[in-house]
């Protein structure tokens, strides 16, 4: 009983000492974060205590034994933070569960009174439990990771931990200095390969000798301007640079190199970029992470923490003994740590959503960086490295995020780094330390608590109602810098980056060795393996509509093979033969080209592969090995439906053994394509350069499998080649198989056997054990193969890195300036003024008039038609001429949705109410041409410069009025308006090339009278926000009608607006009205609404309305904002304002414009001019079509060398050779042609060829399907009379009708042997094949015919069709 109350007294003193010690460590943490749940829990268990002792005071002595059984219940009760009904019963479970082995003890714990194995705890006991252990985030996840601290504090056992120190670090460019700014056009990459030994090379500083160190249990936040090196800096200390830089210096965990262990699994990088497999699902995505990332030294600490609770005889919270040890376990399939990371971020509510990509519809983009965060957190990483975590992210759900960090980093020791844009001042408030970075140098390293009083020595000083991480940005900039000079009695000047440097020490501190990893991957090899084998059934269950898709288009083509050679048509003689060889290379070049899919499959999952191997989540051959396996099952569905359907249908010799030994001959064909273009994919990286490895490696497997040039056809120097191609084998086993069967046995005239004689005439003359030796050489292939794909996944480096360029004039800035690494630190816009934030800029004016126009909208909703989902409601106000407009509200509210209502983006669900331009109905044609739309997407083509959009927009929507020189004038406006000047000659899709800001030039340059800006900032520093919303502000003052949504502004940013629609989720207004000056008039509407706090000083007004205005706050005071504001004189005002606008004003008429603003040959003209400059500036594309048509010239010269000369040619044989040649010239050229343009023109178009990409069919596929109606496989008078019309509407059949009659129509003197009988070439093309001489004038036309009409096909898709959803 005494041990008892004694352990039940030690209880409130350690949790004492714990608070003691986390106040010591972080004093500028709040009481409501540290103090208010362990003084619940303080109270709590003294109440318990103190009602115990006086029940136990008024009792006899008489009756001490029933005393002693109470206090003895106290104790116990003392002992478990919760007691509820059967507690007696789970006493004795736990009682049971300490006897238990340590291994078992390890996974047994008490939930709900009963004793459950941790590792098979179901998805509804995962979620009640975490459910139950963080009902609200921001409260219990505090409660949930103290009480894990205290419960290992309390047998003395603590979390390793992690210093990382870096000493001198230097981090450079090897950079190739050229003349000038040389675009990537096919020409500059020739000269550039071809002058690459001598041009001048330079090495070229990121990192500058940087010094710092990261401690444990601190949060730390690294701010600076663009350019200033924030993510190399975050990739050094995670271990994850480029090889091709140049590093010097040390970089330290825990007084550890990071050679010496495997920093990749010590700690965790999160990039900025989301890339995830589309077909997972949130908690899929996180499953698999959390098993591939273990549970390092979780299991340890466990394991010691209940050796020790059973020595001391302590029972801990049964519902944190079970999250305890759920999430210690290894390997496990679903993991509870899955459950806790997605409800602290805010993911629970999209857990079985698919990610989804851009043609597949899944979670939103916020949700999705999200996602990327938690799927490096689920791990054991003890240091955190997050880069740029809160794009695209409202600033609720970034304080929620960061503020879990906090709680993470003091209460689990963690080391933490992030990367933040534009940090709030509530959630800059949660970090501990400051790393601040300008020109690849860190020019302070410190507390945040001191950053201040650190600029403020240096002469600087943050005004007030001024964000701090705005501040610390802007007073690095060299023209930013004077506004915040305080010393005004001494005379300002710029101080350098280099004596901000100066000022700061790091300090240092001691971390746990045991920490680090040593081991490269979390789990055993077989536990990879079946992890990765999971992974790959999943992915293949949500493709299944690929793969049941292809099975049914490989039986409709074997109905239609079947139908062809209809085995009553073709009898067992020499006639028939050639069909029967040409069914059965058809069958093999069918189930050949149909593994191409799989080439874009391969292509598509390896950037997300590329990330996970580098994080050391598997290795490459645990990722092949399970592709290659599981993908026998669908080779060989495939080939039974082709088999199946075509063998006894044509009339194949009707032997089962025969049939079988066919199937697994196609078998191993089908299994060794997909082998095949997995490899290509894993070498080539990209779809361009993968169709066209793709498409070489099938030519050159085709020509020498020995049909289209038989092997003794071949050159003797060149027939090696028919050994090394799987089709040659797969031909021997099939023909063999089936002409040495015993209907083949008839003798010929020549001594031999009827089917002897076709195999020899086919250069396959082997006897019938080399069927099983095909069988085994394709095995082999098979093998070769796919070891091949696991040895590309390995060494290939992830695609896109090459080497950097400077040109002549940077690299002598660099030596003449070496302090200045960014011109674009000297060139930012100065600061926004309160009161009169963005000014607009006084030194241009618009050189082009347009017409104000008011924009007015009366009871709009807004109904998502399946299923029925209302998303707006009766909104109703007015956008004017001359006035900036916010459109606000949290994430959900319907922002985007009324701004693409407005604008008339949506391609589907109903609208209704009025809306009105100018007075009169809005009508979208005319809308369009006096309206501009900037989307939060960047839509550019990335082989054109900043200026050339703008410029083509302007050609193509300013009036015919304008001529060429005034619309260059206005171009170069628009360029400096918006500050592009300094990269005007930039590629857009290069990173600084501002794509965001560009496509607001391109919107503005056709001089609209309404700008819709959808989120202008995201994605940007809270510099480049301020630059992009001054040059709003000016566009906004020359009288257009300007409307932004708008995630989290800064107090200038915000106050810059004119007027704000703010609206709550779900889709109603709560706000419409100006915001007054600093925002009084806001400020004032809210405060006035009884129970809603009151704006502290200085605090951002935009973040407070959000957070007054909540939902959670709706439910705390009992009120409806919406309602309020429907009651208010604000609303009756704006209806008021509304409904005058509603009518056109005296004197004015409706719009009116012609349906383009230019005639049609000058709109060819710029589409030329456009098209031209992306195909041009495509090296690689181009490269690889010359590189390709090149080898495989000189490949069917090789092979075909005087096979066409006329004196060579025979009999029937030496014809088809020549003929062979031809059809597959045709056939790869056209094939390659079409595979090479599609991902180009996908880039080009915002409708991506979803089919085609997502592997859902192969084109080669279709192509063969007409390929064999084409004339060359079954003649044209063979093909059956139902079938004819597809021979006639084939191009190939057109082209091969030209290429035959042109060289062998006129050769009537020259007779050949064919079939037994003497005939001339001439009439053995007409009669064999169809091909007629006198048709060619009309195959000239036809062939003329087929582009253009599939460029008139092309056309109407574009203009017609449309496959984005908004």
């Amino acid at each position: 009983m005494e041990v008892a109350l004694e352990q039940a007294k030690r209880r409130p003193a350690a949790g004492k000492t714990l608070l003691n010690v986390e106040r010591q460590q972080h004093p500028e943490i709040k009481m409501s974060q540290l103090e208010v749940v362990e003084m619940e829990d303080k109270k709590k268990q003294q109440q318990q205590r103190e009602e115990a002792e006086a029940e136990a005071s008024v009792v006899p002595s008489s009756l001490r034994a029933a005393a002693t059984r109470s206090l003895s219940s106290l104790s116990s009760s003392l002992r478990w933070d919760h007691r509820g009904d059967g507690e007696e019963e789970a006493e004795l479970t736990w009682a049971a569960i300490e006897r238990l082995p340590t291994l078992d003890r390890m996974r047994t714990s008490v939930l709900s009174s009963e004793a459950v194995d941790v590792r098979r705890l179901g998805a509804a006991e995962r979620r009640v439990l975490v459910e139950r252990l963080v009902a609200d985030i921001q409260r219990d996840n505090l409660r949930l990771l103290r009480k894990q601290r205290r419960r290992m504090e309390r047998v003395g056992v603590r979390q390793p931990t992690v210093e990382v120190r870096w000493r001198n670090v230097r981090v450079e460019a090897d950079c190739q200095v050229v003349s000038g700014k040389p675009l990537p056009t096919l020409l500059n990459t020739v000269l550039s390969t071809a002058r690459g030994l001598s041009r001048r090379h330079a090495r070229i500083p990121i990192l500058n000798d940087v010094t710092g160190i990261l401690k444990p249990s601190r949060l730390t936040l690294l701010l600076g301007p663009p350019g200033c090196r924030k993510t190399t800096l975050l990739l050094a200390l995670a271990g994850k640079l480029d090889k091709n830089l140049k590093v010097t210096g040390e970089v330290e965990y825990n007084g550890t190199n990071l050679n010496t262990f495997v920093p990749e699994k010590t700690s965790a990088y999160i990039s900025q970029y989301d890339l995830h497999v589309p077909e997972m699902t949130v908690r899929e995505t996180l499953d698999f992470s959390a098993r591939f990332q273990g549970v390092g030294t979780r299991a340890e600490i466990m394991k010691e923490v209940i050796r020790r609770e059973k020595e001391a005889g302590i029972t801990p919270d049964p519902d944190i003994d079970t999250y305890m040890k759920a999430i210690s376990v290894e390997g496990l399939e679903r993991s509870m740590q899955t459950d806790y990371i997605m409800k602290i971020m805010g993911l629970d509510i999209c857990a079985d959503i698919i990610v989804g990509d851009i043609m597949r519809r899944g979670i939103s983009g916020g949700e999705k960086k999200r996602l990327t965060t938690g799927e490096m957190i689920v791990g054991p990483s003890r240091a955190l490295f997050m880069d740029e975590i809160s794009t695209g992210l409202d600033s609720s759900t970034t304080f929620q995020i960061v503020s879990c960090l906090q709680q993470v980093a003091h209460i689990s020791e963690s080391t933490i780094l992030v990367s933040l844009l534009q940090p709030a001042p509530e959630t800059y408030d949660f970090f501990n330390d400051i790393i601040l970075m300008a020109e690849g140098k860190i020019a302070y390293h410190g507390s945040k608590s001191c950053i201040m009083n650190f600029f403020e020595s240096c002469g600087f000083k943050c005004p007030e109602r001024k964000r701090a991480a705005d501040f610390l940005q802007e007073v690095l900039s060299k023209k930013d810098q004077q506004q915040y000079w305080s010393h005004t009695e001494e005379t300002y000047n710029f101080v350098t980056v280099d004596h901000f440097c100066e000022k700061f020490k790091a300090s240092q501190v001691e971390g746990h060795n045991n920490a680090l990893s040593l081991n490269i991957y979390s789990l055993t090899k077989w536990d990879l393996l079946k992890a990765c084998f999971a992974r790959e059934i999943l992915l293949m269950r949500r493709n299944a509509f690929i793969y049941i898709t292809k099975t049914v288009q490989l039986g409709l083509l074997a109905v239609i093979t079947r139908t062809v050679f209809l085995r009553t048509h073709m009898g067992v003689d020499r006639a028939h033969a050639d069909y029967y060889m040409g069914s059965l290379f058809y069958a093999l070049l069918l189930l050949l080209v149909n593994g191409f899919p799989e080439l874009a499959m391969a292509v598509t999952r390896l950037p997300v592969f590329y990330k996970q191997r580098d994080y050391y989540f598997y290795p490459a051959w645990a990722y092949a090995i399970p592709a290659f396996i599981l993908k026998i099952i669908v080779s060989l569905v495939e080939s039974i439906t082709w088999t199946s359907i075509s063998y006894y249908l044509i009339g194949y010799t009707p032997e089962a053994s025969r049939f079988f030994r066919q199937l697994l001959i196609l078998f191993l064909v089908y299994t060794g394509s997909l082998s095949l273009f997995r490899c290509v994919a894993s070498y080539c990286q990209t779809m361009m350069a993968g169709s066209v490895g793709g498409t070489m490696s099938f030519l050159v497997i085709l020509l020498f499998g020995g049909f289209i040039i038989p092997r003794p056809s071949m050159p003797n120097w060149l027939k090696w080649g028919f050994w090394i191609s799987p089709l040659s084998y797969a031909e021997i086993g099939l023909t063999v198989n089936e002409f040495l069967a015993p209907r083949w046995l008839k003798t010929t005239t020549s001594g031999v056997t009827l089917g002897r004689r076709v195999i020899m005439d086919r250069g396959l003359d082997f006897s019938s054990y080399f069927c099983w030796i095909s069988v085994g050489a394709l095995v082999g292939f098979i093998l070769l193969l796919n070891v091949g794909y696991a040895i590309g996944l390995t060494i290939m480096k992830p695609p896109g890195t090459s080497r950097a360029i400077i040109s002549r004039d940077k690299f002598a800035t660099f030596d003449r300036r070496s302090k200045d690494m960014s011109k674009d630190m000297d060139n930012r816009m100065p600061k926004l003024q309160v009161g009169n934030a963005l000014a607009p800029n006084k030194t241009g004016t618009m050189v082009l008039p347009f017409t104000p126009l008011t924009i007015s909208f009366q009871d709009v909703n807004y109904y998502v038609d399946t299923p029925v989902l209302q998303l707006l409601h009766n909104i109703t106000g007015a956008f004017q001429p001359g006035v900036l407009s916010a459109l606000m509200g949290v994430t959900g509210a319907g922002k985007t949705t009324l701004l693409d209502v407005l604008a008339g983006r949506k391609t589907g669900g109903v609208i209704e109410g009025d809306i009105r331009v100018g007075g009169y109905p809005k009508i979208q044609q005319t809308f369009a041409r006096i309206s501009g739309y900037c989307e939060q997407t960047d839509v550019h083509s990335p082989q054109i410069t900043v200026e050339e959009p703008v410029a083509y927009s302007a050609w193509l929507r300013l009036p015919i009025e304008v001529d060429s020189k005034t619309r260059r004038e206005f171009v170069n406006e628009v360029i400096q308006t918006i500050e592009l000047d300094d990269i005007r000659d930039a590629l857009v899709g290069l990173p600084g090339s501002k794509g965001n800001v560009s496509l607001f030039a391109v919107e503005l340059v056709s001089n609209p009278s309404v700008i819709f800006m959808d989120e202008p900032t995201s994605g940007l520093d809270a510099r480049a926000a301020a630059i992009v919303m001054h040059a709003v502000k000016n566009v906004a003052d020359t009288g257009r009608t300007v409307v932004c949504t708008i995630h989290q502004p800064s107090i200038e940013i915000f106050e810059a607006f004119d007027e704000l629609l703010l609206m709550k989720r779900g889709g109603e207004l709560i706000y419409a009205g100006p915001l007054g000056f600093h925002s009084c008039n806001v400020i004032h509407y809210f405060e006035t609404i009884p129970g809603v706090p009151k704006i502290k000083d200085n605090y951002n007004p935009s973040t407070w309305m959000l957070e007054v205005t909540c939902a959670s706050m709706e439910a705390q005071l009992g009120v409806e904002f919406a309602q309020i504001y429907r009651e208010s004189t604000m609303c009756k005002d704006k209806d008021a304002l509304v409904k005058s606008l509603s009518k056109p004003a005296l004197g004015t008429s409706d719009l009116h414009f012609p349906n383009t603003t230019q005639r049609f040959g000058e709109q060819l003209k710029a589409c030329i001019w456009k098209q031209c400059l992306s195909y041009w500036r495509s090296p690689s594309y181009n490269l690889v079509r010359i590189v390709f048509i090149t080898i495989s010239c000189i490949v069917f010269g090789a092979l075909f060398w005087q096979q066409g000369d006329i004196n060579h040619i025979n009999d029937q044989q030496g014809l088809f050779t020549i003929l062979g040649c031809l059809y597959g010239t045709t056939l790869f050229t056209g094939i390659n042609n079409c595979q090479s343009v599609m991902p180009f023109v996908s880039i080009e178009r915002s409708i991506v060829y979803r089919e085609r990409f997502a592997g859902m069919y192969s084109p080669w596929a279709y192509s063969l399907a007409q390929n064999l109606m084409s004339g060359f496989i079954v003649p044209a008078p063979q093909i059956p009379r139902w079938w004819i019309w597809l021979y006639y509407t084939s191009p190939l059949s057109w082209t091969l009708n030209v290429f035959f009659t042109t060289q062998f129509g006129d050769e009537h003197e020259k007779e050949i042997s064919v079939f037994g009988e003497t005939k001339s070439v001439a009439a053995f093309i007409k009669d064999y094949f169809g091909f007629h001489r006198d048709l060619l004038p009309l195959a000239a036309i036809i062939l003329a015919m087929f582009p253009t009409l599939f460029a008139i096909l092309f056309g109407l898709s574009i203009s017609k069709l449309n496959f984005q959803r908004r």
